[in-house]
């Protein structure tokens, strides 16, 4: 009995040591897990916490990147705005040189072709029309000559009331400045006579004047500024507006010796012209056939 109680004795303190080993481990390995769990849970914690502060900065950068993209594109369309209202008051080579001087000088042209055009019976014309009908009326027609203008090389300088003024030659010198001209005007004229074939009294009958020879151009004033053209070549070829007939294309002997390979030209002799004595002029009509 002594013996078989201690080896029970034994047995249940082998027992009793495994257990306690084996809570010890347990506890111990529960612990580590417990430790190793905490661990990894702070790890992700800050991963994610990390990963939200990159998403975030992310997040500001693409808006910041968003808003100055938008910013950057109201910049650029502002300034194409600008831009091409410039070009739409100054020849290109001259808005150039404003853009990157600030400023221009102005320049002596030689050989230029100066067209000046006149609505016959403008101020009966106003009287009879609404001044809307009238603005309106005026608008379309210097619509249709601005595109003439551009097709065929010639610079328009600016519209005084109902006549229109434009130049062939400058600011880049043209060899076909005058030639320009001639077939511009007789654009004009075909137009307005087709106009007012179907209008009748709702439009207006035009006279055009051409002259050839040299100006001074630029820039005046620095509010609402223009660009514009002065010499006696200018003065000449309002002269030759004013002497002109409706639907006609009254030019110069100067320009008739530039042109008169290339277009049928009718001599009309020495005529008075105010202030500057008998002139020979010449009624262009069609362009030769080759």
């Amino acid at each position: 009995m002594v013996v078989k109680d201690s080896i029970f004795s034994k047995e249940n303190e082998d027992k009793l040591l495994k257990t306690t080993m084996e809570y010890d481990y347990d506890k111990t390995h529960f612990a580590d897990s417990m430790q190793r769990m905490a661990y990894q849970q702070k790890k992700d914690a800050d991963a994610a916490s990390k990963f939200r502060h990159q998403r975030t900065l992310t997040y500001f950068g693409l808006g910041g990147t968003l808003i100055l993209a938008c910013f950057l594109f109201f910049i650029f369309k502002e300034r194409r705005k600008s831009e091409n209202l410039l070009l739409n008051i100054l020849p290109s080579e001259v808005a150039a040189e404003l853009k990157a001087k600030g400023s221009t000088k102005a320049k002596h042209f030689n050989n230029v072709t100066v067209l000046f055009t006149d609505f016959v019976s403008f101020t009966t014309a106003s009287e009879r029309l609404s001044p809307q009908d009238l603005v309106d009326e005026l608008h379309a027609c210097f619509m249709v000559f601005d595109d003439i203008m551009n097709r065929n090389h010639v610079e328009k300088i600016k519209t005084i009331g109902d006549a229109y003024l434009a130049v062939s030659g400058l600011p880049a010198a043209d060899p076909n400045h005058a030639g320009n001209v001639v077939n511009a005007a007789s654009e004009i004229a075909a137009f307005m006579q087709d106009r007012y074939l179907k209008m009748g009294d709702k439009t207006f009958q035009v006279r055009l004047g051409v002259h050839s020879g040299n100006v001074v151009a630029g820039i005046v004033g620095t509010r609402k500024f223009a660009y514009d053209i002065w010499g006696d070549t200018v003065n000449i070829a309002a002269r030759m507006e004013q002497n002109s007939e409706a639907g006609r294309i009254n030019i110069s002997e100067t320009t008739y010796q530039l042109v008169k390979e290339k277009f049928d030209c009718d001599y009309r002799g020495e005529i008075e012209a105010k202030n500057k004595g008998h002139l020979k002029m010449y009624f262009a009509g069609a362009r030769k056939v080759a």
